[in-house]
């Protein structure tokens, strides 16, 4: 029987009727993510919600984390006063896992150097009833769409590649800790109703061509910041004919045009993975309820009419994509690289290829990938590029062993990591990156942010399907093209790769001896949860200060941050997720790397209290004991990249006051406004120019705070002059009391209390 089936059947009884009732308030036919999301609604809709416009509060069906910031989430968990999650909840032990020289080391390594936290999340589970996965078990996305994930269900997750879970056509969404604790608390979550993309699929795959080729076509189309705010659904022909894996790295990947998710409605592949994934009764609750669990007929017949945005990509025509460096919507048809890498100068070896992680670890992605290995001896060739896999979940593994398939990846001298993040996170312990030599690589992955993988700012990371990966690793050459191209074997003969072929789920089925899933206790009231008070990992957190009543004057300058500024720039991952549970450590690399738009370095910024550059943690510590506050700038879509909330709660937790940038990423945006800070937005994009390294800075208005009303910024500048400007936000009534309270748990934290001094 699947997890929480009895949650999995109740949702569906209530489904229909829910639906119809959305139906008439909205009085036209609904998408299946409006299905879905009135649906979840934790009170009935009054009247039809405005797209982009309203917030909403929602109910999510269960909550899942990771070990990186699960720490977090559930430190502020501990601190609302809770007995017990609300919802159902798991933890997945897959950041803290260092890939080196395999999987039984490094996994064995990783339960030594981080057993505190293991434990710590470990036993945070058993105490407040949330299921654990054990390190080595998997990484979360693949564990969850094996286990949990169910057609029609709202999921939230703290990792921005929760939306995986839309292959199996639910709504999963990625947030911060602070959501998740509300979640958890029984609490509502609040999401500004997204607008809609549809895209029409027509056609089907076929050759070279593989499902991480539509998401990558779809972020060269939308870009890194296209899909922001809107919830991308995908349909037709060509949506049927991939698996229900293929959907999910499709939706896995949509994290990357900054959509708030993507889904596919329910269909017979999804019916095909819930039943192979010993969820046969998930299968059958879904059959029963076919016909809600997909858009209204109308819909996919006119979508113009019913979606903000509608895309047609012809899966007939679709050509292999290899996109990057440097950004996930680079997007080049493999027919256009060699011109491609000629006109930018990108280095053409191939270093190493890399298969696996939460967007391409499935049972087909890596049977299509050893169906190419299996070229390498049979056509006397041999891998000119190291090659690595990274299988999704203990399942996966144990299935692909069983299969022969690790034996094939052997023979051509493939390494084989754990079931964990590893390189795609940076926790890649690369030998030689240290040398910050000019080099590529190539990765099923989905992120390829300078430095992301190897920590080596020369290191050219391009994304591609695992088939393609694997084939450029054999070639060891970017521009070689598997469709026209040759080889030249060890005996000098010219061959040809044959397309890959692969299945989507295993022939015998799947297998595992031991899953690596810990129950909770029944009764938790008993288990203590320790932390060290002279730990170096973990750290209990102190409520931050509430709002002082005044406008914020006085403020200096921390950063003006040039150009792209991701998660990854503002709180690094790699050798820093050591820290993600205690504050004040991962504090020491906020924003390090950012560049400063005034020198163009990173980790440079001036203290205008000695008039001396230094780090900028060091930098911001400073202005702290100095009683100063602080403003950080950025440029477009800053936050881009992961949930992580320490990009937020770090500033927060030095004494930055407020972030004000040309536009935000959506989680990012909401996570400043749960920690208390102030997310602004330059009304004229221009002002940007305005902003002088030397200013000292006044946020007038915030006495007055209200929606839809601006502030005024006003810089005092070194010579003596000042000038004003206006900034905007998008803080509604309810994030307006967060920010006044100092955070949105102390509001959590105090209700509580009152609930429990009234009883």
């Amino acid at each position: 029987m699947a997890f929480d089936i009895d949650l999995i059947k109740k949702v569906y009884a209530e489904f229909e009727g829910k639906v119809n009732e959305a139906r008439k308030l909205v009085n036209k036919p609904l998408t299946f993510t409006e299905k879905i999301l009135y649906a979840h609604l934790t009170a009935p809709a009054q009247r039809a919600y405005q797209r982009g416009a309203d917030y909403v509060d929602f109910a999510p069906d269960r909550v899942a984390m990771q070990d990186a910031t699960a720490q977090m989430a559930l430190l502020q968990f501990m601190q609302a006063g809770r007995n017990r999650v609300a919802v159902p909840s798991t933890v997945h032990c897959d950041h803290l896992i260092m890939a080196q020289t395999g999987a039984a080391q490094d996994l064995a390594i990783a339960k030594k150097d981080s057993s505190e936290v293991f434990d710590f999340l470990a036993s945070v589970s058993n105490k407040y009833g949330i299921g654990f996965w054990k390190p080595g078990a998997g990484i979360i996305h693949q564990v969850v769409l094996e286990n949990y994930a169910f057609p029609g269900g709202m999921m939230i997750g703290t990792d921005s590649h929760t939306v995986n879970a839309g292959g199996l056509g639910m709504v999963a969404i990625g947030v911060g800790g602070a959501d998740a604790c509300d979640v958890m608390s029984g609490l509502p979550w609040e999401l500004k109703m997204p607008k809609l993309i549809g895209i029409k699929l027509t056609g089907k795959l076929n050759g070279w061509a593989a499902p991480k080729d539509v998401i990558l076509k779809v972020a060269g189309i939308l870009t890194v910041k296209g899909g922001t705010g809107c919830i991308v659904e995908y349909f037709g022909e060509g949506a049927q004919a991939l698996s229900c894996t293929g959907k999910g790295t499709i939706c896995n990947m949509g994290a990357e045009i900054g959509a708030t998710t993507s889904t596919f409605a329910y269909d017979d592949s999804m019916g095909r993975y819930l039943r192979a994934t010993g969820r046969e009764d998930v299968a059958a609750a879904a059959d029963a309820v076919k016909t809600q669990l997909t858009a209204d007929p109308e819909v996919y017949a006119n979508p113009e009419q019913y979606f903000d945005q509608v895309i047609e990509i012809n899966l007939d025509e679709l050509e292999p994509h290899l996109n990057g460096p440097f950004t996930p919507d680079l997007a080049t048809p493999i027919s256009k690289m060699k011109e491609a890498a000629a006109a930018n100068g990108w280095p053409t070896k191939v270093e190493v290829g890399l298969i696996g992680s939460c967007t391409n670890s499935s049972y087909e992605d890596i049977s299509r990938a050893v169906s190419l290995a299996k070229q390498v001896n049979a056509k006397g060739l041999k891998t000119k590029a190291e090659f690595t896999i990274t299988p999704g979940s203990e399942q996966v593994r144990y299935t692909i062993e069983r299969d022969g398939f690790l034996d094939t990846f052997a023979s051509i001298g493939a390494t084989v990591f754990a079931n964990a993040c590893g390189p795609c996170i940076g926790m890649w312990n690369r030998v030689g990156a240290d040398k910050q030599e000019k080099n590529t690589i190539v990765h099923s992955f989905n992120r390829n942010f300078a430095k992301r993988a190897d920590g080596n700012p020369n290191t050219y990371a391009f994304v591609a399907s695992p088939e393609l990966v694997t084939a450029l690793a054999i070639a060891g050459d970017l521009t070689f093209n598997p469709l026209t191209d040759t080889l030249v074997n060890e005996k000098g003969e010219t061959v040809k790769l044959d397309p890959p072929t692969g299945e989507e789920l295993p022939a015998k089925g799947f297998s595992v001896d031991d899953p690596g899933y810990q129950a909770p206790a029944a009764d938790g009231s008993g288990v203590e949860v320790k932390v060290a008070p002279d730990s170096k990992r973990l750290q209990l957190l102190d409520p931050f200060p509430e709002w002082e009543g005044t406008d914020l004057k006085g403020l200096r300058l921390l950063i003006k941050a040039k150009g792209k500024c991701t998660t990854d720039h503002i709180s690094m991952a790699g050798p820093w997720l050591k820290f993600r549970g205690h504050l004040d450590n991962i504090s020491n690399n906020l924003l390090i790397g950012a560049i400063n738009f005034f020198n163009d370095k990173t980790d440079n910024v001036k203290n205008e209290l000695t008039g001396v550059y230094g780090p900028v943690p060091a930098t911001q510590r400073a202005y702290k004991a100095a009683g100063i506050g602080t403003l950080i700038v950025g440029d477009e879509n800053y936050g881009e990249g992961s949930s992580r909330e320490h990009a937020a709660m770090e500033p927060r937790h030095l004494g930055a006051r407020a972030v004000l940038v040309k536009s935000f990423a959506r989680i990012h945006e909401t996570n400043l406004k749960k920690q208390g800070m102030l997310a602004l937005t330059f009304a004229n994009k221009d002002d940007y120019e305005k902003i002088q390294e030397d200013d000292t800075i006044d946020i007038i208005g915030l006495t007055e705070f209200a929606p839809d009303t601006s502030l005024s910024l006003v810089l005092h500048h070194k010579d003596g002059t000042s000038e004003t400007i206006t900034v905007n936000h998008s803080y509604n009534a309810q994030q307006i009391e967060w920010f006044k309270a100092g955070a949105a748990l102390n509001i959590i934290r105090r209700e509580f209390a009152a609930k429990q001094k009234a009883s």
